[in-house]
């Protein structure tokens, strides 16, 4: 067995608290549209605050990534969908 260098590579998102503050954001300005201004205000704000965090680490690891990546398998031609007769 040889020893080489992946030609595909499986990239996975760091540990983030962002989806945990946009889902406690989104409960929070949903019940404080029930139960008073207050809670949907401070909802409101934890969900941009969350939402921007989770939009900017995203971005950052989106431009990390290769731009190209070689594969190893044969690319297989698009053909035509043909109707049965």
């Amino acid at each position: 067995m040889q020893d080489s260098e992946p030609t595909e590579l499986i990239y996975v998102p760091g540990a983030s608290w962002a989806p945990i503050i946009v889902a406690a954001a989104i409960t929070a300005f949903a019940a404080g549209t029930f139960m008073g201004w207050f809670l949907w205000l401070v909802g409101a704000f934890l969900l941009l605050i969350g939402a921007r965090s989770w939009w900017k680490s995203s971005s950052d690891e989106i431009s990390r990534m290769r731009r190209e990546q070689h594969t190893d398998t044969a690319v297989i031609p698009a053909q035509p969908v043909r109707r049965a007769e």
